[in-house]
């Protein structure tokens, strides 16, 4: 069973799926419950429910952003891999080179698609309500319509390139993740290219070595995430790991539980006040002393955790079955289009839902003296309205993926393929020509 991961690989999915819903939840409460990035609700008082370790991983992203991280150097290296072990080096040279060229259209041609949505919804006045709600993260993602029709097409192409060189999109911000995403599968399937004839115990002598490398260089963003993929990788289709695994199901059950338990507890470092709880405090006090330099343990912790979560995962097989539900397995396949949509949707349909769809008469003002008085910001009308209409928020992001998936990515699907046929020398023709 140790090797599932690699004979049934549903499992990822469902690790997918998850992961894409805490993101959606994560930016929910950023938006509309900010002190839940906190331990606690003051210095020195009590946690609420889901302020505490392990809880509070239902409504925090960045393990889970980190979680996609790993999954992109576990899936783009599990077929070049699996090919080199079998003596096949030439096709996984070809398959490398290829899936490099797909993957980057995978990645642009949503992103451009989904940038041009919100762009023009931006354009339209969409976002009118979002950029007067009491939010600040709604709020400060909702940019204002251009002042004149070039300026607007201007602004498009700003934002569609930047995206790519610095991740930044105004249009919508949470694309930032994408550049890292998509450098994550070229580190990927460069270290493959460069790896590819070295004996696989060697290769994963490697891999610890670019792994600490990347740790040393405090790379907490992607580069540590993408070695542990790969690495998992080859532990998963080394033989004698296997068989190890097989013999030894006690200790493989222990030492997947403590990898999981120590994993989804350093997840849980908080991104603001960490010196409210005893057991945040405890993490920096050990930050200080594992991590390299001056580093961001927000964003370290998170991603250590989810190498040490993924990695007890890859060997737990009764995980493997849970995360291969047909449920968790369908979130999966909608985590892609649900990351790029749901921003635009929070900051539209959501935002309706909660706030209403009209903007105070005066939005500006001055006192007695003509001093001015801060802006009138959009109140929640009801609380509870937050119980019927985030849980409908929710089947209507889920329900417009579903549609994305249906008409949008096999039209870029074809849009790649279409390019690399023009593109790409054809195998049969170059094979005649030296034959």
């Amino acid at each position: 069973m140790a090797a599932s991961g690699q004979r049934d690989v549903k499992w990822i999915d469902g690790l997918r799926g998850i992961s894409s819903i805490v993101v959606v939840t994560a930016h929910i409460c950023r938006s509309l419950a900010p002190y839940y990035l906190s331990p606690a609700t003051a210095e020195n008082q009590s946690s609420l429910l889901f302020q505490l370790p392990f809880l509070r991983l239902l409504i925090m992203g960045r393990s889970s952003v980190a979680t996609f991280g790993i999954l992109t150097g576990y899936v783009a290296s599990m077929k070049p891999i699996k090919q080199a072990r079998a003596g096949m080096t030439d096709q996984a040279l070809s398959n490398i080179a290829k899936t490099a060229f797909r993957r980057t259209g995978r990645f642009v041609f949503p992103s451009i698609i989904a940038t041009t949505i919100t762009w023009l919804c931006c354009e339209l006045g969409a976002f009118r309500i979002a950029m007067h709600v009491e939010s600040d993260w709604i709020r400060d993602t909702s940019p204002e319509p251009s002042s004149s029709f070039a300026g607007a097409f201007w602004g498009l192409f700003e934002n569609l390139l930047s995206t790519w060189v610095s991740g930044r999109n105004q249009y919508d911000p949470v694309q930032w993740t994408l550049t890292y995403l998509l450098k994550g599968s070229m580190m990927t399937y460069l270290t493959l290219f460069a790896t590819i004839y070295v004996k696989p115990r060697s290769r994963i002598l490697i891999l610890c070595g670019l792994y600490a490398f990347m740790y040393m260089c405090q790379d907490a963003l992607i580069g540590i995430h993408v070695f542990t993929g790969i690495l998992m990788v080859e532990l998963v289709s080394d033989p004698s790991i296997q068989q190890y695994a097989e013999d030894h199901p006690i200790l493989r059950t222990l030492t997947s539980s403590t990898l999981i338990v120590v994993g989804l507890f350093f997840c849980s470092y908080p991104e603001e006040n960490v010196a409210w709880a005893w057991w945040s405090r405890s993490l920096v006090r050990l930050g200080t002393i594992i991590f390299p330099g001056e580093c961001e343990m927000s964003r370290f912790f998170p991603g250590l955790g989810a190498d040490l979560f993924f990695t007890g995962v890859v060997f737990s097989p009764p995980l493997h079955d849970i995360l291969s539900l047909p449920l968790l397995a369908f979130l999966g396949r909608l985590s892609w289009p649900v990351y790029l949509i749901h921003g635009p949707l929070m900051r539209t349909v959501l935002t309706w839902m909660l706030y209403g769809v009209s903007v105070p008469g005066q939005i500006h003002g001055k006192d007695v003296d003509g001093h001015d008085l801060p802006p009138v910001r959009l109140q929640l009308a009801n609380a509870w309205i937050c119980l019927f209409a985030i849980p409908l928020f929710y089947l209507f992001l889920y329900r417009v993926a579903h549609l994305w998936s249906l008409y949008v990515d096999p039209w870029c699907g074809r849009a790649t393929r279409w390019l690399e046929d023009c593109m790409f020398q054809d195998d049969a023709k170059m094979e005649s020509l030296f034959s």
